[in-house]
């Protein structure tokens, strides 16, 4: 780790006894209930490997769900950060969908310390109760360890290494773009770019746009009314400051949540052209 990377996240001191997720919550988290059986994309696993996977960390083993073709191999890493609801079915699913573009893809459950977000009912409960207490440092712990993880057991190709992530795990895309010398792509759905700081999240992307190590590609919508259109602006004129490759594409009327597609938040259009960016931006960046 650079030690720019150091003094953003500090190393986190976590004992063995506070994992409290041990294993991955099955189906859709309570809180996102009913889905919305219309618009739902289903990836099946035929021809891939797919399922729950243990990583070691410092301090126990984390859940996560990985998905990657059934043969060959080695194959480029992608690392899937959760929305709020945690590693949940849509989730598993975007893995899948990446498995069978040809990627190892992988989601660890990020709140395995802090709490079980998917039989929570209410959003304010998955925030105050849960997302709160994750601090930074730990989330950065946790994605080196998944790549330590996939190189050594999974097949993984981490020199081709990327990273998306939704919501809550749309700003985790820009703080590993900061944090991994190693990473070389990542894409950020809708997540927030500016935000009060505390000891448990002391930067944010906007505080990270001089820093970049690898390039992101962020996909937001314009009707976002978690995320302002000014803060979008302000990424998008630090980037240019730091003549960063990185870019922002802002959708027209269109609300957080875009691609959920199990969610009344989804806009099929938008969704498809974001997915084409990203498969792009893999693929321009080396990771593909």
């Amino acid at each position: 780790m650079h030690d720019d990377a150091r003094s953003f996240f500090p190393k986190p001191t976590l004992t063995r006894r506070e994992f409290v997720v041990t294993t991955l919550a099955a189906g859709f988290a309570l809180a996102v209930r009913p889905v919305s059986a219309q618009t739902m994309i289903t990836t099946d696993a035929t021809g891939l490997e797919a399922g729950e996977v243990k990583i070691p960390t410092s301090d126990g083993q984390m859940p996560a769900y990985r998905a990657m073709p059934a043969t060959g191999g080695p194959f480029p890493v992608v690392l899937v950060v959760q929305e709020i609801f945690g590693v949940h079915e849509h989730i598993k699913d975007v893995c899948r969908r990446f498995a069978k573009l040809g990627y190892c893809a992988i989601a660890p459950e990020l709140y395995a310390r802090q709490g079980d977000v998917s039989q929570m009912t209410e959003i304010n409960d998955i925030i105050t109760k849960v997302v709160s207490k994750v601090p930074d440092a730990q989330v950065m712990a946790d994605l080196d360890a998944t790549v330590a993880w996939a190189e050594k057991s999974s097949k993984g190709d981490v020199k081709r290494l990327g990273i998306t992530g939704f919501c809550w795990g749309g700003r985790v895309v820009w703080l590993y773009a900061a944090h991994s010398p190693t990473l070389k792509a990542g894409i950020a759905w809708y997540g927030r770019l500016v935000d009060q700081t505390s000891d448990l999240k002391p930067q944010h992307p906007i505080d990270l746009a001089a820093t970049l190590k690898a390039p992101v590609l962020g996909l937001y919508g314009a009707a976002d009314s978690g995320i302002p259109n000014e803060t979008v602006e302000q990424m998008q004129k630090a980037l240019q400051a730091a003549n960063s490759p990185s870019q922002i594409v802002l959708y027209p009327d269109t609300p957080h949540g875009f691609h959920a597609d199990y969610r009344p938040s989804y806009r099929k259009e938008q969704a498809e052209d974001g997915w084409k960016k990203l498969l792009e931006w893999l693929k321009k960046s080396g990771v593909a």
